[in-house]
């Protein structure tokens, strides 16, 4: 008999439109406040040449611009309801779980976008004014809305879940890249950390090893023999962080590991050849 098919995790839209916004407000506040020198630093991401702090956040900024973007279609009669808008409309919507799986394919256009939005005014201009209009049109927003971003028709609900992966992550690559300590908001720790784990078991479906990320995930996932009560034979535990950088590949493998960030016991325990999730 073949085993159930796992439900999608739901999460409460209130709880996720407050943390996106808490957290996007935390970004807003760290860049307020950094110097001319703490913006031409490198952030260590961008491909060849790589961004500078400067574009890391115009790349946070316009993250959340999307949401704001997203919702505007509803308004100019696209992504009504359960419908797809535009060329990509006959494509069934992209899932949350599948969603960090497919973000790669984009890199390229993304860090072209990014350079351009960066340059085109001050970051705190740019936090400014994303951060006006996302309070005028979040609030009205319908979840159910269902608008076509980048990797195709999604609906709302799931895409506002996706900005807490961008808004944790890249609160991260700043703290690295300007040795400040920028808050995360708890919500969108855990929705981050939930996401990243779902991918990792839709990329590696199966029930033979257990992956724990405490105290926001837990996953089964590889396949092998089904694991049904006890201990289970193979287990992989780390801290939300640590995860969160395996899953992104901020940090590899075998150096978390060896430097007991993650433990892992098992044969089936090794996920160095599942990760990253996202590029």
């Amino acid at each position: 008999m073949p085993p159930a098919k796992k439900r999608a995790r739901r999460y409460d839209s209130a709880k996720i439109r407050a943390a996106v916004t808490a957290q996007f407000g935390h970004v807003r506040e760290a860049v307020a406040g950094l110097t001319p020198e703490q913006l031409a630093l490198p952030s260590g991401l961008g491909g060849l040449g790589g961004w500078s702090v400067r574009e890391l956040a115009a790349h946070v900024c316009m993250g959340v611009e999307f949401v704001n973007r997203a919702i505007e279609q509803d308004g100019q009669g696209h992504g009504q309801g359960h419908g797809h808008a535009g060329p990509d409309g006959d494509r069934p919507p992209v899932t949350l779980a599948a969603w960090p799986l497919a973000t790669a394919a984009h890199a390229g256009a993304i860090s072209e976008d990014v350079t351009e939005y960066a340059a085109s005014a001050p970051a705190d201009e740019l936090f400014a004014r994303t951060a006006a209009r996302l309070d005028a049109l979040l609030p009205g927003a319908d979840d159910d809305q269902v608008p076509v971003i980048r990797l195709g028709p999604m609906r709302l609900g799931d895409f506002l879940v996706t900005r807490t992966v961008e808004l944790i992550v890249h609160t991260d690559d700043l703290n690295r890249a300007t040795g400040l300590a920028v808050p995360f908001d708890r919500q969108a720790l855990a929705a981050c950390t939930r996401v990243l784990a779902d991918a990792l078991a839709t990329k590696a479906p199966g029930a033979s090893t257990e992956v724990r990320v405490p105290p926001y995930a837990v996953v089964q996932c590889v396949e092998g023999p089904r694991h049904t009560r006890g201990t289970p034979p193979n287990v992989v535990e780390t801290d939300p962080l640590t995860w969160i950088r395996l899953a992104t590949g901020r940090t590899g493998w075998r150096e978390e590991v060896e430097a007991a960030r993650v433990s892992a016991s098992g044969e089936r325990a090794d996920l160095g050849g599942l990760l990253p999730l996202m590029g």
